[in-house]
């Protein structure tokens, strides 16, 4: 079973690679952007299987199939519910959002080894997805928040945040000047809305501003703590199975 993975982003390359060992699955090749893929194609027998993102660092991972011929079966990853009705048009056998799920991930390999397709060209429609993509490459992360004080309205510059914590079925907002402030979102929701190079989502409680961090400390079970510059209510962990995603992230 020859499988590769495209994916943009290093580190979520190497988390789905690990995830795909642990059901005795190899990846022949991780690929990071359109060129690299073009060229891989070019000089390498085309695999049964690829995990897709869908937007990568270099364009869209469709403009893949517009220069290459490609008859592999496709699992689409993606951050973004709307594009997965898009890929099941495009004869995938399944799609993850992200961050992907380990039982998800061993359902939808499941389901190709079930199908064992036969490999066929990928058809697509490329006008269908361009009325479906507004700009995908221009997308804008939230760069503030509106928060209700009261009778009042507060506008909290996503500059000034430390971190976004859940506590007792609440998210909340913590800021540079020690205030915190319920939202309406939830951390899995917040998930699309903030910019991955400054937040980082250290367990289910907490998203970390990398400008905000005070120290790194080395805790129990592999784990580390983390502390902020004025939050101090809870300890912050990175989960074990975070840790290299997270020191991944620092660099």
């Amino acid at each position: 079973m020859n499988v590769i993975i495209i994916e943009d982003e290093k580190p979520a390359a190497r988390r789905l690679d690990r995830m795909l060992q642990k059901i005795g699955v190899t990846a022949m090749a991780m690929l990071h952007s359109v060129e690299e893929s073009l060229t891989w194609f070019n000089e390498n027998e085309h695999p049964d299987l690829i995990f897709l993102d869908i937007q990568l660092s270099d364009g869209l991972s469709f403009e893949i199939f517009e220069n290459i011929d490609i008859n592999s079966a496709i699992i689409f990853t993606t951050a973004y519910d709307e594009y997965a009705l898009q890929a099941f048009k495009l004869n995938s056998i399944d799609y993850l959002l992200k961050p992907i799920d380990t039982d998800d991930l061993e359902n939808a390999y499941t389901k190709f080894k079930e199908r064992i397709p036969t490999k066929q060209k990928v058809a697509i429609d490329f006008d269908d997805i361009k009325k479906l993509l507004v700009n995908p490459l221009e997308r804008e992360y939230k760069k503030r928040f509106t928060i209700k004080v009261g009778q009042h309205l507060k506008m909290v510059s996503i500059d000034t945040i430390e971190c976004f914590y859940s506590e007792n079925k609440g998210t909340y907002i913590h800021t540079k000047e020690g205030r915190d402030y319920l939202i309406d979102l939830t951390l899995d929701q917040l998930e699309q809305e903030l910019e991955p190079q400054t937040f980082f989502r250290t367990s289910r409680k907490f998203y970390v501003n990398v400008n905000a961090i005070k120290d790194i400390i080395s805790y129990t079970n592999s784990r580390l703590q983390i502390k902020l510059n004025t939050y101090k209510q809870q300890d912050i962990i990175v989960s074990r199975e975070r840790v290299r995603d997270f020191k991944d992230w620092l660099e």
